[in-house]
């Protein structure tokens, strides 16, 4: 600290905590859909601050505990209280139960994550990411007023997301990262046409294609994990026989 900070990666840090407040003020307004938007651009911020960090070679202790301060607010408060706010109040007792499980289960997942850095977990993550599963809310509600023109009101599937949501970010299933993809290094050429190919379809219909893309991105981890499962019990089972 005496010799300073870095300012451009802890100024994107505070400009995503920035958005994750200014949704909690939106959700609390009753405006759920510019909620939702600003921890969508959190997210970028979350992700923008990583790659410059890494890039730049100014990665510090004071960085990575302010990055989860803000994670925090923008990916565990933020879209605890849109969720109470816009459904899960209609739920009672239950609903703020669900939507501090959200945000319990989103602080535990930082605090395991810090415990973690630099032994367990060196590219894949431990659970579901927090901006992963706040992402997967955010784009719901953006989807939702696509489609439909009023609130869910009482819905039961939203209950049961948020729910699980919080139980996939405790859990230890693997899932996958933006800080695995090294820009630094030279990629093939498929990646790059990926990229424009994932932009194209963003810029077409946003609210229904960031929906998409969170969905697969939830059952995707699911699906590898059971496929890691299964391959595990074989070659155990394999194992078992050959002795």
């Amino acid at each position: 600290m005496r010799k300073g900070i870095y300012i451009l990666p802890n100024t994107l840090t505070l400009c995503g905590m920035f958005m994750g407040f200014y949704a909690i003020i939106a959700a609390l307004k009753g405006n759920f859909l510019h909620a939702a938007w600003a921890i969508v651009i959190a997210a970028i911020f979350d992700g923008l601050d990583g790659w410059v960090a890494r890039l730049t070679h100014s990665t510090t202790r004071f960085g990575i505990e302010l990055d989860s301060l803000s994670d925090l607010v923008a990916f565990g408060v933020a879209p605890a209280v849109m969720l109470y706010k816009w459904s899960l109040i209609h739920y009672g007792r239950v609903g703020w139960a669900a939507a501090f499980l959200f945000m319990a289960c989103g602080a535990l997942r930082l605090a395991r994550y810090n415990v973690q850095m630099g032994s367990t977990e060196s590219k894949s993550f431990t659970g579901m990411p927090i901006p992963g599963a706040a992402l997967i809310a955010a784009t719901l509600v953006i989807f939702h007023y696509e489609v439909w023109d009023t609130g869910p009101e009482k819905n039961f599937i939203i209950l049961f997301l948020t729910v699980f949501l919080a139980v996939l970010m405790v859990s230890t299933l693997r899932y996958h990262g933006a800080k695995e993809l090294d820009f630094s290094k030279r990629k093939p050429f498929w990646i790059l046409v990926a990229i424009v190919i994932l932009l194209m379809l963003i810029v077409i219909h946003p609210p229904i294609a960031l929906f998409i893309f969170a969905m697969i991105y939830l059952i995707s981890g699911i699906i590898e994990n059971m496929f890691l499962y299964y391959r595990k019990r074989k070659q155990i089972k394999k194992a078992g026989i050959s002795e």
